[in-house]
Parts: C-alpha cells; sequence; structure tokens
C-alpha cells in the first residue's frame, strides 16, 4: 500500500510524489496552507506564475523545517509570455520570485496556438541546463502531445490536466500512461461540486471517508497524481488520509460512471 511520502519515478529517473497541495487562489494564507501540508507529510507543492503566490510558496518552503531536496516544486509558464515568446523571461521571473536555484517540474500551463513547439524548446533548454529536474505539460489533450511528439526531442514527463467524477479524463489519462507519461489532475474535486453524490456518499459511509476522500482516492487508484487545493489545516491533513483502504474495481467502475463532460477550461480555445 502507498503511502503519502510514495512516489512515482518519471520517464527521466526523477522521483515525484504520489500526491501533492495546489495553491491556486490560496492569497495570503499561502504561506501557512504550504507549512502545514509539510508538516502532514505533502512533499509536493504546485504553483504557477499565474497564481501570484510563488514567492508566498518558496517562503514556505525555506522556513518549513525540511530540506530543500525533500520538497517538489512545480510551476508553470503563463500564456501572455508564450504568446510574447518571453518563455525565458517568465521562468527566470519564477525562479526570483521563488528564491530557488532550480525547480523540480517546469510546465507549459496551456497549449497556445503556434507556440507550442517554440515554448518547448525553451523547456527543453532549461532542462539541458538543469535549472530544472523535469519539464512537462498542462492541459495538453492528445492531439496536443502528439503534435509536441513531432519536433521535441525530450517527452513530457508530466501532463497536469483537469479531473474530477464529472470529467474523469479516462481516455486521456490511459493515453498518458501508455506514453509514460505521469498524469495529474488540477481541481481533483472538482470544486466540491460532487460532493453530495450519493455514490460518493454511499462510499463514503462503507469505507468511514469522507466523499472527498472517496473522489481522491479514486485518483490515486488510477494512476493519478492528485493536487487538491486547501487552506484549512483539518482539510489539508484529512485530503491526505487516503492510503489506508482501496476501492473495489467494480466501485472505481461505478465511479467512472458519474463522468458528464463539466470542463472548466477547454484546451482547444485558450483565450486568456
Amino acid at each position: 500500500m502507498q503511502t503519502i511520502s510514495s512516489t512515482v519515478t518519471l520517464n527521466n529517473g526523477v522521483k515525484m510524489p504520489v500526491f501533492g497541495l495546489g495553491v491556486f487562489e490560496s492569497g495570503e494564507s499561502t504561506v501557512p496552507a504550504v507549512q502545514c501540508a509539510i508538516q502532514n507529510g505533502y512533499r509536493l507543492i504546485d504553483t504557477a506564475a499565474f497564481y501570484l503566490n510563488e514567492k508566498e510558496v518558496g517562503e514556505a518552503v525555506r522556513t518549513c523545517g525540511v530540506p530543500r531536496e525533500e520538497i517538489f516544486v512545480t510551476t508553470k509558464v503563463w500564456n501572455d509570455m508564450q504568446r510574447e515568446s518571453r518563455q525565458r523571461e517568465a521562468f527566470e521571473k519564477s525562479l526570483r520570485e521563488l528564491d530557488m536555484e532550480y525547480v523540480d517540474l517546469y510546465l507549459v500551463h496551456w497549449p497556445i496556438p503556434g507556440k507550442i513547439h517554440e515554448t518547448w524548446k525553451v523547456l527543453e533548454t532549461l532542462y539541458e541546463e538543469k535549472l530544472v529536474r523535469a519539464i512537462g505539460v498542462s492541459n495538453f489533450l492528445e492531439h496536443h502531445l502528439e503534435e509536441l511528439s513531432v519536433k521535441g526531442n525530450v517527452a513530457p514527463a508530466v501532463n497536469q490536466f483537469e479531473s474530477h467524477p464529472y470529467l474523469n479524463r479516462k481516455e486521456l489519462r490511459n493515453y498518458c500512461l501508455s506514453q509514460n507519461i505521469v498524469p495529474e489532475a488540477w481541481s481533483p474535486l472538482g470544486r466540491g461540486a460532487a460532493l453530495e453524490e450519493p455514490l460518493l456518499k454511499e462510499l463514503a459511509e462503507k469505507y468511514g471517508k469522507t466523499p472527498a476522500q472517496i473522489i481522491l482516492r479514486y485518483h490515486v487508484q488510477n494512476g493519478v497524481v492528485p493536487i487538491p487545493k486547501s487552506v484549512r489545516e483539518e482539510r489539508i491533513r484529512q485530503n491526505a488520509e487516503v492510503f489506508d483502504f482501496a476501492l473495489e474495481g467494480e466501485e472505481l467502475s461505478r465511479l467512472e460512471g458519474l463522468d458528464r463532460g463539466d470542463m472548466h477550461g477547454d484546451p482547444d480555445r485558450v483565450d486568456w
């Protein structure tokens, strides 16, 4: 049975934790939230330039009492910097904000038409210069990944995309796994929309868990790295308590049946 300290080996040999904390819209609670997560065993922290809290994430990591090399920090290059061909500048700013010597995982935040190969080439250079330990993408669909593979010299190690009970992305998940790309789920709880779902309540009662824990366990068992966001100590601790039980195969199938295509951001229509 895995634990919160378990890792998955990326396609370049780097080990990434199987569970993490997202900090989108964590605001002034970012520092205590990250510190709380690390104190409760989290070792993966996911931020982005767009979140405007890289500085706070860096502060939390520096002051948490755990060596930097034990924390896996992810950040991302935003869309406007891709459109303006300022990808290298974007990374250097993120590194300054984080006040770190390197980033563990650097992602292309969204696939910008006409910029996929240009942006990826910059990320490959950062990887070659050892400023990042691994590179990957976010919100890429199968055809974006296929487009990237035509000219890319380094395969993406991770694809982070929206996935939750009402948008399970089973086909994309399985495609990534078949290509040795680790799937990672943002908004794994669907912004709480599914927590009142009868099936989740049924399984929560059976296992003595919360509906949120059932959802997160579903992700973990499917080989997906979930990064739920929370700024509440009790919820941060509770979210991680998903490694002491396992859902049955039939239950996983029933959960997959909840999918209804609820999407909060279409990767084929990025106009932000």
